[in-house]
């Protein structure tokens, strides 16, 4: 049977520009599904989609699309023998209804085969099913794909012949082509035909499309519509890089702009405008992100990166004199930097200190309190964390007391993303320490995953109070993240401490960390254990952690078990256990020390290393403890210098006697004191051989 490709077109109104591709991806990719697991799909073809997505529309094209599948064998299960016939050898009421359900009432019960489903001897019915038709398989596909999309809001309406529509934008217009042929399918109230239509503007309001392989071309023709949503994005990214070059330009970063700019436009054309000089007086960050938030253009930046008074404009629109277009985007940015400058002017009339006491009004949370008893908390904690470092507290307790007041300044109320920055920038115009300035930008730092880290200890010192505040206070009050829900971010906060502690890396005990930050909460404010369960829940996040970092679970699990509080140590101790794998003697000793901690176990000896010398009767077992004697400072001494992977090394010296003395030595001895004792030296054994990790992790 011919293949041939099939288009699938939905035009609307204007589609969410952020979820545009997403939206665009799921269409595409769930009627292709749709059709394969339908066998309309010509093996013989790749068959992999081509997605279109525009403001106005969601389409695919697929290559290789059978009109019918093919007929296909069959052996469905009917009914156990024992159910199928009554004790005459009759066929039951029950199988009547089973054949008749499986459009099989034609069957001779008598002709079915008989075989074990494995449980019972069973009925079987085998039957050549004929093929789906396009026009079934490809309704049922997109009414399952329409289903399924990933749409953020839907929409209720009502269309003109009143029927009840939900969907994420109103649909005007279905185009399904098999070829050149119209499949007669429904969605969303509408018939299926070729008719779509072009640019607002620039393209005819029909365009009726003559096949599937013609779409695009007639699009961009007619329509003056540049369909392919990856297309159109490399073209804008294209036009925008060759003006930047025409102006001795760069763009600032615009990755996000650009797939949003990508869903905004049909037929994009790209313009430069500028502006007045004087706004570059104003931090860079807020007018560019006044410019990419606001109006969606792409600032312009020299080499160094500093903001030039130029941007690009990604047009909907091209016209042989743009200078309307320009002139009207460029009055429309100078009123939005106008409020930026005022906003900034405004702020630096008062001083961050003097906005302190007005976080007093700005609730945190309805059972923690104010913002301003939340700094009081982090300015405590922040310099007992300097302390430790044996950094400037006074420093540190400072960037804490001012890190928030930015809160309540114009600018950040108008851009909540710049919350850090301004605080930076305005502590700078008050004179306050440099240090002090850049702890206070520094303390959100990492915001996302690969984020930077603060620069500083000082800097380090308050992130850490402010993350740790986080933590502390929200899951204290058992605001608990669930499943993929975690409205406060409190993965992102231990994963930020974490960062810190293990990349810096900073020598600090996660546990007393944790104990301090609980301290400074009131009373009866958050539950007692809370540092003990933040600690549980911050090592499952060190396990994700670490295997995006390509660590093995057996290495990051022979560590972890251990529940660490130095967490800067961990990842030495697992690159000491990895080069312990490498070892001829690591099987072994992996699986002695799941054996001995098997044994200890069993009989609550876990505890016991008190050895008596003088009760090991068997040389198997004073030839162990005599090597454990000499190697036990060695490996005790290593471990305290944190040179894990010698204690280690050393620690492969014990296969020997370890294997004699299993082979030779009978732990479980009815004489009461030998047992003890050989106990005791297992016990003794099994805590020298885990001083750096838990090894019977590491066991098959």
């Amino acid at each position: 049977m011919t293949a041939h490709p099939l288009l699938v077109e939905l035009v609307t109104e204007e589609l969410p520009p952020k979820a545009l591709f997403q939206i665009g991806d799921a269409f595409a990719s769930k009627i292709t599904e749709g059709l394969r697991k339908r066998g309309l799909l010509d093996p013989a073809v790749a068959a992999s989609p081509t997605m279109y997505a525009t403001p106005r529309r969601l389409a695919v094209r697929i290559e290789g699309v059978l009109a019918r599948s093919p007929d296909s064998p069959r052996r469905e299960k009917v009914l156990p023998v024992s159910v199928a016939f009554d004790a005459s050898g009759q066929p039951t009421q029950a199988l009547t209804k089973k054949l008749a359900a499986m459009q099989a009432s034609h069957v001779d019960p008598g002709t079915l085969e008989r075989a074990s489903d494995g449980k019972a001897e069973s009925l079987f019915y085998s039957f050549v099913a004929p093929g789906v038709v396009l026009d079934q398989a490809l309704q049922q596909a997109l009414d399952e794909a329409i289903a399924q999309l990933p749409i953020p809001k839907v929409m209720h309406y009502q269309r003109p012949d009143g029927t009840e529509v939900n969907f994420v934008r109103p649909a005007h217009r279905l185009v399904a082509l098999h070829g050149s042929q119209i499949v007669p399918v429904t969605a969303l109230g509408l018939s299926a035909g070729r008719e779509s239509f072009g640019h607002r503007f620039l393209g005819k309001p029909t365009i009726s499309i003559d096949s599937a392989d013609s779409y695009e071309t007639q699009l961009e023709r007619e329509g003056a519509v540049a369909a392919s949503y990856t297309g159109r994005r490399d073209a804008i990214r294209h036009a925008l890089n060759a003006a930047a070059a025409g102006h001795q330009a760069h763009l600032a970063e615009h990755a996000a702009l650009l797939d949003e700019v990508t869903a905004l436009v049909e037929h994009p054309v790209v313009y430069a405008g500028q502006f007045d000089p004087a706004f570059l007086a104003v931090p860079q960050e807020c007018l560019i992100l006044s410019m990419k938030q606001h109006q969606k253009y792409f600032p312009l930046v020299d080499s160094a990166g500093k903001l030039l008074a130029r941007f690009l404009i990604v047009s909907n629109l091209r016209t042989d004199d743009p200078s309307q277009i320009v002139q009207g985007n460029e009055r429309v940015l100078r009123a939005r930097l106008a409020d930026a400058k005022f906003f900034f002017d405004q702020d630096r009339k008062q001083t961050l200190a003097s906005r302190v006491e007005k976080l007093g009004s700005v609730v945190y949370h309805n059972k923690l309190g104010s913002q301003l008893e939340r700094v009081r908390r982090i300015t405590r904690v922040a310099g007992e964390i300097a302390r430790l470092l044996g950094a400037d507290a006074d420093k540190a307790e400072r960037a804490a007391h001012l890190a928030k007041a930015d809160l309540v300044t114009d600018m950040v109320g108008e851009f909540p993303e710049l919350q850090g920055l301004m605080g930076l920038y305005y502590a700078r115009h008050d004179g306050e320490d440099d240090t002090v300035a850049h702890a206070i930008e520094a303390h959100y730092h990492p915001r996302f995953a690969n984020d930077t880290l603060p620069a500083d200890n000082i800097g380090a010192a308050v992130a850490l109070a402010d993350k740790l505040d986080t933590l502390t206070g929200i899951y204290g009050i058992g605001l608990v993240p669930t499943g993929d829900k975690d409205p406060f971010g409190l993965r992102r906060a231990a994963l930020g401490v974490l960062r810190m502690l293990v990349e810096k890396p900073l020598p600090l005990d996660l546990l007393r960390l944790l104990t301090v930050a609980r301290s400074a909460f009131a009373g009866e404010a958050v539950s007692q254990s809370v540092a003990a369960d933040l600690h549980q829940f911050m090592l499952e996040r060190l396990k994700h952690y670490l295997r995006e970092r390509g660590f093995e679970v057996a290495t990051i699990d022979a560590v972890l078990s251990q529940n660490p509080t130095r967490i800067d140590l961990v990842v030495p101790r697992i690159e000491a256990v990895r080069a312990f794998q490498a070892l001829p003697e690591a099987a072994s000793l992996a699986a002695a020390n799941k054996r001995i901690r098997n044994i200890l176990r069993k009989n609550d000896a876990s505890d016991t290393t008190s050895v008596d010398a003088n009760l090991l009767p068997e040389a198997a077992e004073k030839s162990l403890y005599d090597a454990m004697q000499a190697l036990e400072p060695r490996v005790v001494s290593l471990v305290d210098a944190e040179d894990y992977t010698e204690a280690l090394k050393l620690l492969a010296g014990l296969r020997q006697p370890v294997d004699t003395f299993f082979e030779q030595v009978m732990v479980m001895t009815d004489e009461p004191l030998i047992r003890n004792n050989r106990l005791a030296l297992l016990g003794r054994l099994e805590f020298l051989m885990n001083g750096v990790a838990d090894i019977s992790r590491l066991a098959a």
